[in-house]
């Protein structure tokens, strides 16, 4: 096995309570729940998945050392990343309810909900600025250092998706039952609330 079992266990469990943690990315997920449903909600996994993976990519490549000596490489994704949250949590406030007549979602709004939380989860510059402090705490330098990184990734992943699979199940069920309009624009606005919500956090990110 690529990394110890008492190390694995120790990043499990580390990882479960940081992912158990809201953040921006949490955030948009039960955005999407809200507004399009569990599957809308399981399909942004995918992009946050990604995200996570070239996150990790990065920061193991050294891109992190960037982004942690350069404000001015930490300030501009920050607020990229803000200002595409606010400008997606606008747009799905102004957004007419979802119909919920049974049909297949379209190509275009799988495509969307995954570029989106992908897009988002890459401009978190203090997602990479983690996982360049996090994984190596777990690392045997003794062993090889990419077949580490890819279980660690791996793990983290499965965590990170099942837990928020959790959530966006319960919402999801939640959401399904309503048929009113009137309550689905609600449930548009308060999506849209959670994602203008994650674009102000995202917003406050400091280096240190």
């Amino acid at each position: 096995m690529p990394v110890s079992p008492e190390l694995w266990l120790a990043f499990a469990a580390a990882a479960t309570v940081m992912i158990l943690i809201p953040g921006p990315t949490t955030l948009m997920v039960l955005g999407h729940t809200m507004a399009g449903g569990p599957r809308r909600g399981a399909l942004s996994l995918i992009g946050v998945t990604l995200g996570d993976i070239c996150a990790i990519t990065l920061s193991m490549l050294g891109f992190s050392a960037l982004l942690a000596t350069s404000a001015e490489a930490f300030t501009a994704m920050k607020w990229i990343g803000a200002a595409y949250l606010l400008w997606l949590g606008i747009k799905l406030w102004r957004a007419p309810p979802m119909d919920l007549t049974p049909v297949s979602a379209g190509a275009s709004t799988a495509r969307d909900a995954i570029l989106q939380t992908f897009i988002v989860t890459l401009l978190n510059p203090k997602g990479i600025l983690f996982f360049a402090a996090f994984l190596p705490q777990f690392i045997d330098p003794a062993r090889p250092l990419w077949p580490q990184v890819a279980v660690l990734t791996l793990t983290m992943n499965v965590l990170a998706a099942s837990i928020q699979g959790c959530w966006i199940a319960m919402m999801g069920q939640a959401r399904n039952r309503i048929v009113s309009p009137r309550v689905l624009k609600t449930m548009n606005r308060a999506g849209g609330a959670m994602l203008i919500g994650a674009g102000m956090l995202t917003a406050t990110l400091k280096r240190s």
